[in-house]
């Protein structure tokens, strides 16, 4: 079933210099449950894209349907907020309180949630993300990690269908992009739908899709197997590939018959055993 569908997309920002387009004619379709990623150079429109998706933008021209919500009619932006969650980059802009299940309650509280409901959504949604221990912690005392699985379960606590991912790893060590990926997956195989916004080639191969923009266009789409089969046309773009993927292209060039589906490295391996 159809979650959210991108019509003729088009956003346009007035600067001092002029106006700039981030999105030209933008053109997509996400299922329920999907896990997609997005990816694409500095500049490319993927987190104007993303934005877009519950409504913290307006098209200038175009139209974006959350379940067939306009997100450009004011009368559904609560609607589409409750049911589009968003996770950032960094996750200290994400605290607003000083004890973490407090945080992962504001929402709710906000809301006018009864006590008892808050209490059974906050204590789910730590669970969600293997937080219970931390619970009485202050978010200070965190790991960057830790704290974009606290951001995580306040989404999850506002009962959000879907997930939206703008670079959350970026400022992670690689424990903390392990945990936050580990979560990812999780809320995915739960049944949430997951838009995952990154510059990690390794991060978007997770996904069941990839889109790739370009100069606010969608230039590629499918699956990761079909995405990175051409090497050589991913760098030139300008971006890099999953390491397995790298490895085999270059094993390829020295004379080694490998398929072109290598993803993984146990891909790769099993390959190179046969």
């Amino acid at each position: 079933m159809e979650i959210i569908r991108v019509e003729n997309l088009k956003h346009i920002y007035k600067t001092a210099a002029g106006e700039k387009i981030a999105l030209d004619d933008v053109n997509l379709k996400i299922s329920a449950g999907e896990f997609i990623s997005i990816i694409g150079t500095n500049g490319s429109g993927k987190s104007t894209l993303a934005k877009h998706f519950n409504a913290l933008l307006q098209p200038s021209s175009g139209k974006v349907f959350v379940e067939n919500l306009d997100t450009a009619d004011e009368k559904n932006l609560w609607e589409i907020r409750s049911k589009v969650g968003m996770v950032f980059q960094n996750p200290d802009n994400e605290i607003v309180a000083a004890i973490v299940e407090d945080d992962v309650a504001f929402g709710l509280e906000n809301l006018g949630i009864e006590p008892s409901e808050i209490r059974r959504r906050v204590d789910l949604a730590l669970d969600t993300v293997n937080m219970t221990d931390y619970k009485k912690f202050a978010p200070s005392k965190l790991s960057g990690g830790q704290k974009q699985r606290i951001a995580i379960a306040g989404a999850i606590a506002m009962q959000t269908k879907i997930i939206v991912f703008d670079e959350p790893t970026a400022m992670l060590d690689p424990q903390g992009r392990h945990e936050v990926l580990s979560t990812i997956k999780k809320l995915h195989e739960n049944g949430l739908t997951i838009i995952l916004i990154t510059h990690f080639m390794e991060e978007a191969a997770q996904a069941e899709k990839i889109f790739i923009m370009d100069g606010g266009k969608i230039i590629k789409q499918g699956t990761p197997q079909e995405i990175f089969s051409d090497v050589k046309e991913i760098k030139k773009i300008g971006l890099d590939v999953p390491a397995p993927v790298e490895l085999a292209d270059r094993l390829r060039k020295k004379g080694l018959k490998l398929p072109k589906n290598i993803l993984t490295a146990e891909d790769l391996s099993n390959a190179l055993a046969k």
